[in-house]
């Protein structure tokens, strides 16, 4: 009797029948940039994404809608900053107003994931209070509470601290709670570490830090060096409230995402970041690679690693041309 292994011959059927992973628009969110008034201002760093105002966002989001994408994570892009960054809790500011134009449009069918930071609208371009040329952790945290509850108040459906800062979960838990938001969801960047692959996102955001504090966020973002910290940084933001845990970047922090998903009970969400986005393009735009297959290999990736929350620019081109399972 031949003993060697023996090696099926796979047709497509048969190796979709036995993928161990597959790819769903049901774990798809696709980030929107909103600003004031209206009309689209093209990125250049994020060929394909764009600065939208009211209506060319919920245009967008109707086409996101149809093609099957049920949830979005919207930030505000504002040349409107303080040493505070307290416009981050204005409900006439642009993402605020793009929380409630989307629901009152939407409803339920849409699911509006919003980001809280200070970064977008603080003069210093930090996730913090700058006090003697440092971030401070605890005197930013009623900041972040008060943006979450006013982007509550909006009509958020999640609230997405990206921070960083320690104890925020819990501020933001307790201030939701305090204000009968207790039904609002958090999803917590608990591992997100100080990457060079957020380039593209803080010029579409106008985040960058600058000359106030310190040139780089390393003091409040991980280590990129460490894994094990991220699963502590996880299981705190769990223990605090938080809803759903996310570890960003996901590509080269594939081995974080199955640690954080082995260790916790709570959905873990995968950031699949601009520059992850832009070096897809690049090399698509190069002829040096096909698109869909880059972008389909880069979400079974993340997929296999463990999360079952993919946020990435590519979800709407995913759906257009038919690179899912589904």
């Amino acid at each position: 009797m031949n003993d060697r292994p023996r090696r099926l011959r796979r047709t497509a059927a048969l190796r979709d029948l036995c993928a161990e992973t597959r790819l769903s628009r049901h774990a798809l969110v696709q980030p929107h940039f909103a600003i004031a008034g209206s009309g689209e201002q093209p990125i250049d760093a994020l060929p394909g994404i764009a600065r939208m105002g009211e209506d060319a966002l919920l245009r967008r989001i109707e086409r996101d809608r149809e093609l099957g994408i049920a949830s979005t994570l919207l930030f505000g892009v504002t040349s409107h900053k303080d040493p505070l960054g307290r416009t981050g809790e204005d409900p006439e500011g642009p993402l605020h107003r793009a929380v409630r134009a989307v629901k009152r449009r939407f409803g339920a069918d849409v699911t509006v994931m919003a980001d809280v930071c200070l970064c977008t609208y603080t003069d210093h371009g930090h996730c913090g209070v700058l006090e003697h040329g440092e971030v401070h952790n605890d005197k930013s945290l009623p900041l972040l509470a008060a943006q979450a509850v006013s982007l509550a108040a909006a009509g958020a459906d999640v609230i997405a601290p990206s921070d960083m800062m320690d104890g925020r979960v819990r501020a933001i838990r307790q201030a939701l709670d305090a204000a009968h938001f207790e039904d609002r969801a958090i999803m917590s960047y608990a591992a997100k570490y100080a990457s060079n692959f957020y380039g593209p996102f803080r010029q579409a955001a106008d985040s960058a830090p600058r000359d106030q504090g310190p040139k780089d966020r390393k003091s409040y973002q991980m280590d990129c060096r460490n894994r094990a910290e991220a699963v502590r940084e996880a299981l705190l933001d769990q223990q605090e409230g938080a809803d759903i845990l996310m570890v960003k970047p996901a590509l080269a922090y594939l081995d974080v995402i199955a640690d954080v998903a082995a260790a916790v009970d709570r959905p873990v969400a995968a950031y699949l970041v601009s520059g992850e986005y832009a070096a897809i393009e690049l090399l698509a735009s190069a002829g040096l690679a096909d698109r869909g297959a880059l972008v389909r290999e880069h979400f079974t990736a993340v997929r296999r690693a463990g999360a079952s929350i993919l946020i990435t620019y590519h979800a709407r081109a995913a759906l257009e041309h038919r690179w899912l399972d589904d």
